[in-house]
């Protein structure tokens, strides 16, 4: 049988680790202290001591403690007398004085207790010639010569060096990166996920993002069969850009495109590149590109990009080294400069897409921008179908209902009231939960949790019910006002005495008479404090900021007024943010139209609770009696609705011709307002 040679295994040297290079220098320190001050001292017989040291006058001193039951006597030689022939056995080498310039002693011995040796000690002393030096001993209370000296120089110096290496390690990359940390300060701190440490989230798991899982599940296609697209001439992009506000699901995307791709994927933050350090931020990149061209084909994901990626040029002090600019022009050399990264696919993430470097967004860069919005009806019922999944839930909890009721919320707020959900729902010791639990789950997110132990008075109380029956009043008798679902006068949050929520139409474009009822539904609790009580308070603050910004929109965005004309001054590149892109005259004209249409909004919803003033009483004394009204109970106190336009609500729950589809627009106009909550908020002054 042919014998088959084995394989020479080449050993892989050990990581040399700075912690042992810290142990060799401090024992060589040891060592060199040992070598150069050790014990040299001579010991001699007390009659020696007496007759040749002594009585010659070469003693410098005497220091005298207790060892066992004698006294142990230590002897210093004057230095100039060290010089001389009978000393040379004891005299220090010439170097000993770089490491402890405080030699001695030079002779020891051994007498009896102290009492008689200070005694003799005076009466040897005693024979001397004026003039000579008398001898006495110093007496000390110490175990070990060497513990003085280790707590007063050594302990320091090993307290020191441990605080530095500590900071040195996390400055280095925290306490996982071993005590040579300091050196490997400028290697990539990204993550690698590969077939050992797969994640597990799959595109399964993200719901509501069709279009934007459609963009990205072509990319992983590419990586897993990439032959099926070279063959047709074409080419992996080099990276895409996820965009989209806050909440909506962009780094969950990527970690299901690193659950899909089979590939190694590298995860990190855009402010791993900062650091205190000049020309670190450049090393990291480099060196994340360098391990990515080892393992590819990969996908490099960078989370909150903005930090490295904002626009070049501004806020720089002049003559200084900005290394968040330096982090970024590696960046761009690494992503299309002469070096190609074949294989190596770079996705980002921001909810900042206004502040990015446009040489970052150019294509053959970032060729693909993947907007992530936040979902609609439809997506918010699949968010809320994953989210449901692990609860206990009660057979009238439906998806469809929840989705309606939740209008603008984004998927980590959906995720949030599912959470909340079942807090509630142990709190109350239930063993599923209920609809009801989701209702308050959604108050509690909308409006704060609810604050029944407030102290308010009976006088503030009123104020607050007629507050938000104006508001309920004015909703139900305009046209185009959103619907209203529950006022309540309950206190939430921070400063919210009550708040009326509704449910808005889910549209992209806005009429002007739709605006105009908006901001009279806005006006009413200020309106109705003022009929009712005369005089006002300040908590429609929260109105008025919301009535005087729409108005400016209407006025100089929207170009729906008639002396302004069909201007828009809005810069959506923020050039112009130092400097107004109108006149003095132009800006006059702007204020007194806003005012000229916020006192005609002010006019006409005083008119609507005047010819209302009865349904406003009832159902102010209805808020005082009960505190949460629902839209059932309006009806019943004012009659239905006298319009009969259907509310997305009810066509997406209950059907409609349309099937329950929301129209969908190319051209997205949204409020300038949070359209899922109206919080009346109290100024504290």
């Amino acid at each position: 049988m042919k014998k088959i040679p084995s394989k020479k295994v080449t050993p892989v040297p050990p990581k040399f680790n700075m912690m042992w290079l810290w142990i060799l220098i401090i024992l060589g320190f040891f060592g060199l202290q040992y070598f150069f001050s050790s014990d040299k001292t001579e010991e001699i017989t007390y009659q020696k001591f007496k007759e040749e040291i002594l009585l010659t006058g070469d003693v410098d001193k005497l220091v005298a403690f207790k060892s066992n039951d004698l006294v142990e006597v230590e002897v210093y030689i004057k230095k100039d007398k060290l010089k001389e022939d009978k000393y040379k056995d004891v005299a220090p080498s010439p170097n000993a004085l770089l490491l402890a310039p405080d030699m001695g002693p030079q002779y020891r011995f051994k007498v009896l207790p102290e009492v008689e040796f200070s005694k003799e000690l005076k009466d040897l002393q005693a024979g001397l010639p004026e003039g000579q030096q008398r001898i006495e001993p110093q007496y000390e209370n110490r175990s070990n010569p060497w513990a003085g000296w280790f707590v007063s120089f050594m302990l320091p110096l090993l307290i020191i060096v441990a605080i530095w290496m500590l900071l040195m390690r996390r400055m280095g990359g925290g306490a996982g990166a071993g005590g040579g940390a300091i050196f490997n300060i400028g290697k990539s701190k990204a993550q690698l996920f590969d077939k050992e440490s797969q994640i597990n989230i799959t595109f399964n798991d993200v719901a509501g993002l069709e279009e934007a899982k459609t963009e990205v599940m072509e990319i992983v296609d590419f990586l897993k069969n990439p032959k099926k697209y070279t063959d047709l001439g074409g080419k992996i992009p080099k990276g895409a850009l996820l965009v989209g506000p806050p909440g909506t699901g962009k780094t969950l995307l990527a970690k299901a495109v690193a659950g899909e791709a089979q590939v190694p994927f590298f995860s990190l933050s855009g402010s791993d590149f900062v650091e205190m350090f000049v020309g670190v931020g450049a090393s990291r990149v480099r060196d994340l590109f360098k391990q990515a061209k080892e393992k590819a084909p990969c996908i490099i994901f960078i989370d909150e990009i903005d930090a490295i990626g904002r626009a070049r040029g501004k806020n720089s002090v002049m003559g200084g080294n900005d290394e968040r600019e330096n982090t970024l022009n590696q960046l761009l050399v690494e992503m299309d400069g002469f070096g190609t990264n074949l294989g190596v696919i770079l996705l980002a993430a921001t909810n900042r897409l206004d502040v990015l470097d446009q040489a970052l967004l150019r294509p053959g860069r970032f060729d693909r921008q993947i907007s992530i919005d936040k979902p609609d009806l439809i997506g918010r019922e699949q968010i809320f179908n994953v989210h449901l999944k692990p609860l206990k839930l009660s057979e009238e909890v439906d998806a469809k209902k929840l989705s309606a009721q939740t209008p603008g919320f984004a998927g980590a707020e959906i995720a949030n009231v599912c959470n909340e959900a079942a807090l509630i729902a142990a709190r109350k010791n239930k063993q599923s939960i209920s609809m009801q639990d989701f209702q308050d789950a959604i108050d509690r997110v909308i409006g704060g949790l609810e604050k029944k132990n407030k102290i308010i008075s009976p006088e503030e109380k009123k104020i607050v019910a007629y507050h938000e029956a104006g508001h309920a009043i004015t909703g139900w008798f305009l046209e185009f006002a959103d619907p209203l679902v529950k006022v309540s006068i309950v206190p939430r949050g921070v400063a919210a005495l009550g708040y009326a929520q509704y449910l808005p139409k889910e549209q992209f474009l806005y009429t002007t008479e739709q605006l105009l009822d908006s901001m009279c539904m806005t006006m009413g609790g200020r309106v109705a404090e003022d009929i009712t009580f005369g005089r006002i308070s300040t908590g429609a603050q929260n109105d008025l900021e919301r009535i005087t910004k729409l108005a400016y929109a209407m006025t100089a965005v929207y170009g729906m007024n008639d002396k302004v004309g069909n201007v828009s001054f809005r810069d959506s590149s923020g050039e112009t943010q130092f400097h107004k892109p109108y006149s003095d005259q132009t800006a006059e004209l702007i204020d007194q139209e806003v005012r000229n249409l916020i006192t005609a909004v002010y006019d006409r919803t005083k008119q609507l609770l005047l010819d209302k003033q009865d349904g406003l009483i009832k159902i102010a004394e209805k808020l005082l009696e009960k505190e949460i009204l629902f839209q059932s109970d309006l009806e019943e106190i004012l009659g239905k609705r006298p319009f009969e336009n259907r509310t997305t609500y009810d066509e997406f729950v209950n059907g409609g011709a349309d099937g329950g589809g929301v129209p969908q627009t190319d051209l997205p106009l949204k409020l300038p307002q949070d359209e899922s909550k109206n919080n009346d908020t109290k100024s504290e002054e």
